[in-house]
């Protein structure tokens, strides 16, 4: 069966959560609050006003929404934080708006994901955080969200990740927040050994949680309800008469920044639902694997929660591209070339805005207006999951490698990367590819990580199994509102 967290599975894991969030001022924001900042009530409001983004305190519990105001102390809510992407640079005609996740708590979205994750358990009795400690399989942001929402929550938490992501990552993790570290074998792409600590942790450390955020519900609910909602407002906020919404592309990590595609197509029926993966480990486009570059994306297997029937292409992106865009929009040289060509200075100061990820994106983006031949009127929607202040050490490993970066070198990187972005290394899925895609679950879920077929075979079968995993999260809210009130502190 694949399991909802609806009901309260032990007392008093639940009541011990209850009192530990009373004693250290520890309030839930519903999903609803996540989603729409309004509801949230002024007194915590007004608290946050002394309290800065990234600050370990517990109300920045409420901070994880894209409608932060962007600025790193003290903000309270506004629309969505979003960046338009200048056509001088995409070469496209259609209109690539993207949204902004520098300004969550963290910088990167995956604080949401990890919520989402997390606090279904806690208001369920299936974490206690006076004994058990939560788990973070991770190839990066997750488990920082992941770390940073346990800080605020008062539990323990261990964060997993390969030894070769940036070392921004494991400094933050060790010195920050002090948890538990463990680092695999490996690169970006090296989920299965990441497993592996799992398990390990699984035989023999019973007072620990595993939240795997690529079969963990919990992280496509929130991007569905809380993403999905947000792309639909910038979206009514960017719009003009005549535009439409052409596409959704989100690189596929762990398949939860995805499934805001199935809330989209709620709204907009049209929609094309795009894929995006590294070219060097192609597992959705050629069945492939290997290692790459572009952190947060790709990862040699199919996720638990991707609902591929909602696919429409695939896209695979060279990891080389995005690291020569991403010191294009960031070393000095880059940035006057594009001020050379007339791109206004405010949009080039925006660039950094984009982590490597996100140029994975927008690249994916610029092929999907080229492959549909998309017009001025057509609308691609995308995420910027975090931003360059996270990546400053490939920053600085690029100018060793390569040496110092010029203008020569940008104009080769702008015409090659971006504006010769073509429509190769991509592929519209056709009813057999996306079972065939499904198909591939078997191999990681059955066979390795002990799932039952028939579960597997639900996914595909039953379309209303993804209705009944997104609607949980009313269910949730209930919750939420029942353990707050049992805490008394948000009165």
């Amino acid at each position: 069966m694949i399991p909802l967290f609806d009901k309260v599975t032990d007392k008093k894991a639940l009541d011990n959560a209850v009192k530990r969030f009373r004693e250290k001022g520890i309030v839930l924001p519903t999903f609803a609050q996540q989603q729409n900042p309004d509801r949230i009530p002024d007194k915590i409001k007004d608290q946050l006003r002394h309290i800065g983004l990234w600050d370990m305190h517990p109300l920045n519990l409420f901070r994880i929404t894209w409608k932060n105001e962007p600025k790193e102390h003290g903000g309270l809510f506004g629309p969505p934080n979003l960046i338009e992407i200048p056509a001088e640079i995409t070469g496209v005609k259609a209109r690539i708006i993207m949204l902004v996740g520098k300004w969550f708590p963290t910088g990167a979205h995956k604080v949401g994901a990890a919520y989402g994750c997390l606090t279904p358990r806690i208001i369920t009795g299936g974490l206690d955080p006076t004994r058990h400690k939560a788990v973070w399989p991770s190839t990066g942001n997750f488990c920082r969200g992941g770390a940073f929402d346990c800080k605020l929550m008062g539990a323990d938490a261990i964060a997993i990740l390969p030894e070769e992501m940036s070392p921004e990552r494991f400094s933050w993790l060790r010195d920050e927040v002090g948890c538990e570290v463990i680092a695999t074998p490996g690169c970006e792409s090296n989920v299965k050994e990441i497993y592996d600590a799992c398990w390990e942790i699984k035989k023999t450390r019973p007072d620990c949680i595993i939240l795997n955020q690529f079969e963990e519900f919990g992280n496509a609910v929130w991007h569905y309800h809380i993403t999905g909602n947000a792309l639909k407002e910038i979206y009514d906020l960017t719009t003009h008469s005549g535009s439409r919404l052409a596409a959704y592309v989100s690189a596929t990590g762990s398949a939860g920044t995805i499934a805001a595609g199935d809330y989209l197509r709620k709204v907009f029926p049209g929609v094309k639902v795009v894929a995006s993966e590294a070219l060097q480990c192609p597992t959705l486009l050629h069945n492939g694997f290997g290692g790459h570059r572009i952190e947060g994306i790709g990862d040699k297997h199919v996720p638990w929660i991707h609902n591929v029937k909602n696919t429409d292409m695939v896209t695979a992106i060279d990891d080389e591209d995005c690291i020569r865009i991403f010191r294009l929009f960031n070393e000095r040289q880059g940035q006057d070339y594009l001020q050379s060509l007339g791109m206004p200075a405010e949009d080039i100061a925006r660039l950094p805005l984009l982590g490597i990820s996100c140029i994975a994106n927008i690249i994916s983006a610029i092929k999907v207006a080229r492959y549909f031949e998309l017009t001025k009127d057509d609308i691609i929607l995308s995420i910027a999951t975090d931003s360059a202040s996270l990546y400053q050490s490939r920053l600085a490993e690029q100018s060793i490698t390569k040496g110092p970066y010029h203008r020569e070198q940008a104009i080769k990187d702008l015409e090659k990367c971006l504006l010769g972005a073509g429509i190769d290394n991509m592929k519209e899925l056709s009813y057999p590819d996306k079972k065939a895609i499904h198909n591939l679950k078997y191999f990681t879920w059955v066979e390795q990580q002990q799932k039952d077929v028939a579960d597997l075979n639900t996914l595909w079968d039953d379309p209303k199994i993804w209705d009944v995993q997104f609607d949980q999260v009313k269910r949730w809210d209930e919750l939420i509102m029942e353990f707050n009130d049992r805490t008394g502190l948000i009165d």
